[in-house]
């Protein structure tokens, strides 16, 4: 079974370093102009044949029509991006002072819960029961969806690599592509 993974395309709350994950926002016209020019690079797989799945947000959707056009596809919820509850459409900058913000990025983030949204934790376990059903299909699947989500996966999927999260997320536009039989993957 092949598993395609691939980020969105940069949107402004990307360009502007916001926290975005439920807020459903539009790519912006870097993020387009960017998709269009890795599509001339060949960097995208053929799809033909993949069941294909996207989170459901504009940026995924429109992520998925300027690489493939407008291809039959489901939405599953559970590949959205964290919910960053009141910290939504925020930057680091103005928030750096905010009591609520300092005790969530301090510690251990992953358990720690945004207040209004949820924590690494809860965003992780979602992803994964939504990729194990997924797997149980056993159909190569293309999935569009959010560089939180991709990293959740990419962390659940090799932990023998010790990566974290960040380490996993790639860039707007990139991916992964999963061979889930034989446990290896390469970049896009």
């Amino acid at each position: 079974m092949i598993l395609v993974l691939i980020r969105h395309g940069k949107t402004d709350a990307n360009e502007r370093h916001l926290y975005c994950g439920s807020t459903d926002i539009r790519l912006s016209e870097t993020g387009i102009t960017e998709l269009r020019e890795l599509l001339e690079k060949g960097v995208y797989p053929d799809i033909s044949g993949m069941r294909v799945l996207t989170s459901g947000l504009k940026r995924c959707e429109e992520t998925l029509e300027i690489l493939y056009g407008k291809v039959e596809h489901e939405e599953e919820q559970r590949f959205r991006e964290m919910d960053f509850g009141v910290f939504e459409m925020r930057s680091y900058e103005e928030m750096k002072e905010d009591p609520d913000y300092l005790k969530w990025i301090t510690g251990d983030n992953e358990s720690n819960e945004v207040p209004g949204g949820e924590s690494g934790r809860q965003m992780t376990a979602r992803v994964i029961e939504g990729l194990q059903d997924v797997i149980d299909t056993g159909v190569d699947t293309l999935i569009v969806t959010h560089g939180g989500v991709v990293a959740a996966i990419m962390s659940h999927m090799f932990p023998v690599e010790n990566k974290n999260r960040y380490e996993w997320q790639p860039s707007a536009g990139r991916g992964y592509i999963i061979n889930v039989s034989d446990k290896s993957y390469k970049r896009l």
